[in-house]
């Protein structure tokens, strides 16, 4: 059985969320956030060296990162992944990588520099129009079609949840981007994505 290595209100709950598309059996293992710093427990540390989550481990095989999580689910279970169509495979690659690599950057950075007294709520002002910028393409996305990669739900809005419910709760995602927040409305009426956050625990963005 797949064992899931999940913290409280992180990146894993995609992972949980996959899982329930995939109707794979899992194993949760619970870990908490450091009330003060936020910081992953340094338990996790004996999962992976970096003592980060989401971390899964399948039959002796220890798997982080969720991005490349998802590629070892969607290949285990040959479902969920890149389109057939060569467009939609393009634009499901894309995506999977453009969620960690392009959008969650700045999220993170307005999250941190909040807390930091004095000049960090003026630097924050300098950071929203970056993310704009990324609202913007995503809205002019989803308006053209009904999911991150055509017109099936994919891995790639799995992948996606996490930003985006990030941006609703603390970067200005709201109904000036309506195709964005029904994508949200829809992700979130799922049964598998309710099933996980049943069994996730605490989860602040949903």
């Amino acid at each position: 059985m797949i064992i899931v290595h999940h913290l409280n209100n992180s990146r894993s709950q995609r992972v949980l969320w996959l899982l329930e598309e995939l109707a794979l059996p899992y194993e949760i293992r619970f870990y908490q956030r450091d009330a003060k710093t936020m910081l992953a427990p340094p338990e996790l540390a004996r999962v992976h060296p970096l003592g980060k989550s989401p971390v899964i481990e399948d039959g002796g095989c220890v798997v982080a990162e969720t991005g490349a999580i998802i590629d070892y689910l969607t290949e285990l279970t040959g479902r969920l992944g890149a389109p057939a169509q060569r467009a939609g495979a393009l634009r499901y690659r894309y995506f999977l990588h453009y969620a960690e690599g392009s959008v969650m950057p700045p999220l993170l950075l307005k999250l941190v520099l909040g807390r930091v007294p004095l000049f960090g709520k003026s630097a924050q002002k300098r950071i929203q129009p970056m993310i704009d910028r990324h609202l913007d393409y995503i809205e002019a996305e989803l308006a053209g079609r009904p999911w991150f990669a055509g017109d099936d739900f994919t891995a790639a809005d799995v992948m996606m949840s996490f930003p985006l419910e990030a941006a609703r709760g603390r970067a200005g995602l709201d109904d000036r981007r309506p195709a964005t927040i029904a994508w949200l409305d829809k992700i979130h009426a799922r049964p598998a994505y309710q099933a996980a956050l049943s069994k996730g625990g605490t989860y602040a963005y949903a």
